[in-house]
């Protein structure tokens, strides 16, 4: 909760005035607790993942010849029931498992000193602060990956997300409650290390819940992110992982390609990859 009584008194407090959104910030959050704001963080997760797959749904029942071009396994249909199910049982390991965690969590983001307090960061440290994010929960997400791929940790906790061998937006969180927890810890790590503003805690992960289910929609656009950002794997990449199946042993990294590249877990993918790209090619000139 702000130390403030009113925007007056924090502009004293700062010795300037706030800017627009610190105005916002202060309105929002002045009257909550921090235990609430970091609440928040739950209500985000169910928000995202429920809103962000639905175009991806449109675009897999729709099946546009147009838009089918881009689809990465084209011969493999999702229904609308199917893709339903996916999303109610991502919801109920939601409620019973990720849920109760986040809550009872709050001590440890208290310990480390995500703030809530003004002034807001600016644009560049969020900038900054997220990116050390994003690459330290792929190198963490990168090894943690590799252990579910054990024989252990494959048969008797992955293989429930590997169920999808052509993965959809709604499969990006299906997973058995013990990975996405295992799992999950790589992406709380980031801020563990590098401590933030509650509000850059929240903007991390919304980027990385709409990174995860780009990943997994199986499509591969032209304006996807893979093509724009250096050594990100994007759908294709990660798609490669889901298609081989149980004993991949290949495409671990959740975000970008340069652990897969430097550990030698990549070689069966650079290896397909042609072949990717010419059933892509075929499948463009079917459609034209």
């Amino acid at each position: 909760m702000l130390p403030y009584n009113s925007v007056q008194d924090a502009e004293i407090s700062l010795g300037r005035n706030l800017t627009y959104g610190e105005t916002l910030w202060f309105q929002y959050s002045a009257q909550k607790s921090d235990y609430i704001l970091y609440c928040h963080n739950t209500l985000f997760l169910f928000i995202f993942y429920t809103l962000f797959p639905i175009p991806f749904v449109l675009v897999e029942l729709l099946r546009s010849p147009k838009i089918d071009k881009f689809k990465i396994q084209p011969k493999l249909k999702n229904s609308f029931s199917d893709m339903m199910q996916c999303y109610k049982k991502v919801m109920f390991t939601f409620v019973y498992a990720v849920g109760p965690l986040q809550l009872l969590s709050y001590p440890i983001i208290e310990w480390v000193g995500i703030r809530t307090s003004l002034p807001l960061p600016s644009g560049a440290e969020m900038f900054w602060q997220i990116l050390v994010y994003f690459l330290i929960e792929d190198y963490a997400n990168y090894w943690l990956h590799r252990v579910m791929h054990s024989k252990w940790g494959y048969e008797n906790i992955h293989k429930v997300h590997h169920e999808y061998t052509a993965p959809i937006g709604f499969a990006a969180p299906y997973a058995h409650w013990a990975e996405i927890i295992i799992l999950g810890f790589a992406s709380f790590l980031g801020p563990l290390l590098v401590p933030c503003h509650m509000f850059t805690f929240w903007l991390w992960f919304i980027i990385r819940q709409l990174e995860a289910i780009e990943t997994h929609c199986g499509y591969e656009f032209p304006w996807s992110p893979s093509k724009i950002i250096p050594f990100y794997g994007g759908a294709v990449h990660h798609d490669y992982h889901h298609y081989v199946g149980g004993k991949s042993q290949s495409n671990f990294a959740s975000v970008f390609t340069y652990c897969d590249y430097i550990y030698g877990t990549d070689k069966g993918y650079r290896y397909q990859k042609d072949v990717f790209e010419k059933m892509k090619n075929q499948n463009e000139m079917k459609f034209e």
